[in-house]
């Protein structure tokens, strides 16, 4: 099985998800445990003095201004786990839970914290182990960081609560705990406080989020040279010098992409010997515009995933010159801005998928296609319905798109005044994630009906292995109506899992 080593400066993107969704184990680097070591010797020496410091010997948030005596301390990190721990609703995710205590198993070993190497160990061997804590989908308002997820983690680090067993059931942490032979923590100073800010949660999503847009994007752009090819429209819309004067990165791309995927289409432009048309419409013509503004939007949140990567966040923070120092790096506004920034873009770029959909559904526009591509229009409704269940997808996302990190809301006794939502904003993009990976495969399913039914014009050599593929994936082509959901989530898995780029790959080459 791949480790994943973690050490004091950081860790990347694959990181993650080797951790989050293919169950990486994890290790310590000695570089981290020395470094972990050293600030606790900082921290000790500040817990015996008697001056108050935040975090170490006084209370938190609206109470900091109380000094704990020494023989509280303990019971004050132990108090502040299991009193926020106070999430509701469903369950999050497996894979989300373990990209949180990823990431907060990071920051702890960039020695900046001040927790005791055993804990970051602990907090190791329970992802080691395949115990996933129970997490709740509401608490977090992204500032001071994921506080109620992050609670949850460390509760069950403490050998409270409840978490997921490896195998899928949900039990007593303390029983998994000691089923896998771990000893659950005794928190000191600090330590309690350490485990719980961050922003992890909503980096986490957001990490996942970038790898499955990554993957959609493509998907998107051959969904729309499809649609293009099925509409008869031209391809000279795509040359890369038209694009290069207007040097948007993604826009060049996703042309590049629709250009690749069409190469030796017998199907563009061919209208133009029949019925001429000056130009496509705008969701045909403006394709690579549309989804190169989302790349370009994904590169821009990539950058902000890793500055967050390589940070160490926390409050207070522990600095090298041996300092202890209270700061607001726990503030989620950077990353929560870019969830918000990509759940625009994926709302919009599914929003032009479906206006392609029902071109080609339309008698009056599809130039030349039965209505609803239907074997025998009036018995037969053809993807009629199919095209309402994206409009209804469409039509969510863009209610998904409006802003969380917007929406501050006091808390705290208006201590913190001003909170960020990210963990809002992340979860609403995991939702519209899966909302545009079926508007792609509606289009997908459509746009490759509609090619089909194009007879004695024989399409791009890309385009046919996607009939095979998706042919064999068991989803069907055209013919009289028939139960149509099956077909759907087939054609959803086929985008989902990434056949649709391998089978365009297999021609092409790699995508961009």
């Amino acid at each position: 099985m791949h480790t994943v080593v973690v050490g004091t400066s950081g860790v990347t993107a694959s990181d993650v998800l080797a951790v989050a969704r293919d169950g990486a184990r994890v290790e310590l680097s000695e570089e981290a445990v020395a470094a972990l070591a050293a600030s606790r010797e900082i921290v000790d020496a500040l817990a015996a003095k008697p001056d108050p410091v935040y975090g170490v010997s006084t209370g938190f948030g609206a109470l900091a201004t109380r000094h704990i005596s020494p023989d509280l301390r303990a019971q004050l990190q132990r108090n502040i786990v299991r009193s926020h721990a106070a999430g509701m609703g469903p369950r999050v995710e497996r894979e989300v839970v373990r990209a949180l205590m990823f990431l907060r198993l990071k920051t702890l070993c960039s020695g900046r914290t001040g927790v005791r190497p055993e804990v970051a160990q602990t907090m190791a061997d329970v992802l080691n182990a395949g115990i996933t804590p129970v997490v709740h989908e509401y608490g977090s308002l992204g500032c001071s960081g994921d506080l109620a997820p992050l609670s949850h983690c460390a509760l069950a680090l403490m050998g409270e609560g409840e978490a997921e067993g490896p195998d899928g059931s949900v039990r007593s942490a303390g029983d998994l705990l000691a089923a896998h032979g771990i000893q659950a923590v005794e928190l000191r100073e600090k330590e309690g406080l350490a485990l719980l800010n961050g922003t992890d949660g909503m980096l986490g999503m957001l990490v996942m989020a970038l790898a499955d847009l990554d993957l959609l994007y493509r998907s998107a752009d051959v969904t729309a040279a499809l649609s293009l090819e099925a509409l008869l429209g031209t391809d000279k819309v795509l040359a890369p010098e038209l694009h290069a004067v207007r040097p948007h990165p993604g826009q060049a791309a996703s042309a590049a992409n629709m250009l690749a995927v069409l190469e030796g289409s017998g199907l563009t432009g061919h209208h133009q010997d029949d019925a001429p048309r000056v130009q496509d419409a705008y969701s045909v013509r403006c394709a690579p515009q549309v989804a190169g503004a989302g790349r370009d939007t994904l590169a821009h949140a990539r950058l902000v995933a890793e500055r967050e990567l390589a940070a160490a966040v926390d409050n207070p923070v522990v600095l090298p010159d041996g300092r202890v120092e209270s700061n607001g790096n726990f503030h989620g506004a950077p990353v929560a801005y870019v969830l918000d920034f990509l759940a625009i873009a994926v709302a919009d770029l599914a929003s032009i998928a479906e206006r392609r959909t029902d071109r080609l559904l339309d008698k009056n526009r599809s130039h030349g296609l039965p209505p609803f591509l239907a074997d025998d229009a009036g018995v037969d409704s053809g993807l009629m319905i199919a095209q309402y269940t994206q409009a209804a997808l469409v039509g969510e996302l863009k209610r998904l798109a409006v802003p969380a990190s917007a929406d501050s809301i006091p808390s705290s006794a208006m201590q913190e005044d001003h909170v960020s939502m990210g963990w809002s904003a992340a979860r609403k993009l995991r939702t519209a994630v899966d909302g545009l990976t079926r508007v792609v495969a509606v289009e997908l399913y459509a746009a490759t009906r509609a090619v089909e039914l194009r007879e004695g014009l024989t399409p791009a050599p890309a385009t046919r292995a996607v009939l095979k593929a998706l042919r064999e994936a068991g989803v069907g082509g055209p013919g009289p109506d028939r139960y149509l959901a099956p077909d759907l989530v087939a054609a959803e898995t086929f985008v989902r899992d990434g056949r649709l780029v391998e089978a365009v790959e297999r021609v092409t080459g790699p995508l961009r």
